[in-house]
Parts: C-alpha cells; structure tokens; sequence
C-alpha cells in the first residue's frame, strides 16, 4: 500500500487562499480598530468641550446677574452702597487668601540672582527656612 503525502495539491491552494484572505482583511480590520479608536477619542474631547462652553455659559449668567457683580464689589473692591459706611482693617489678611490690587503692587520679587545667592547664604550659615523648621 502506498503512502498518501501530507500535503496534496488541494490543501496547498486551500492554505494559499485562506492566507490570502487573512492578509487581504488584516489592513481593513487594523484602519477599522484605529477609526473607533479615533472616534472614542474625539467624543472625549467633545464632551470635554461641551463641559467647557456649559462653565462658560454659567459664568455669563452669573456675570449678568446684577446681585452677583454687586457682591463682587462689595468683597473684591471694597465698594459700598450709598449712605453705608464701610471699614476695611488694615494690617489682616484679606479673606480666603484673595490679593487687592495694592498689595500686587507692594509685593516686587528680587531678581533671580538674589535669591540664588541669599539661599546660598541661608544654606552656608544654617539659617534657611529648613533649618527653621527643624529647630523650632
């Protein structure tokens, strides 16, 4: 009895066309996964813009509300109505940590080369903010 070989003429062209298959669908699959990728993407962005125009929408809404600007005067500028009299006290912070336009004007930052050489200094002689903390 004779041996029948492995691989006969058929399988070979049925290997030949299922790998010609597979290579002709690997390249529309791989732009497929890429597209949906893409398009999740871009709906992130999307919904983080629309997020965005919404905060912005409300923040005009409350810029048009006369009672909200008045309130912003009154904390932010100091401004009163009329006939009321108001004290501002000097010396304190102001409230949650907001800066008036006078006291950005009073802070100057020294040049960079002085900070360099007085933190130098401060490290030489023990003297820094570290070494504050540390003792006291």
């Amino acid at each position: 009895m004779a041996t029948r070989p492995q691989l006969t003429g058929r399988a070979a062209v049925l290997a030949i066309v299922v790998c010609a298959i597979a290579m002709s669908l690997a390249y529309p699959i791989r732009e497929y996964v890429a597209q949906r990728r893409q398009i999740a993407q871009l709906e992130q962005d999307k919904a983080r813009e629309i997020a965005a125009i919404k905060a912005l929408d409300d923040r005009h809404k409350q810029l048009l509300d006369p009672g909200f600007i008045k309130r912003q005067g009154r904390e932010r500028l100091f401004y009163c109505d009329p006939g009321q009299k108001c004290y501002v006290v000097m010396g304190e912070s102001p409230t949650q940590g907001r800066n008036t336009a006078g006291e950005r004007k009073a802070v100057a930052k020294p040049p960079w080369y002085e900070t360099l050489w007085d933190s130098v200094k401060a490290a030489d002689s023990g003297t820094g903010q570290k070494a504050a903390r540390a003792t006291g």
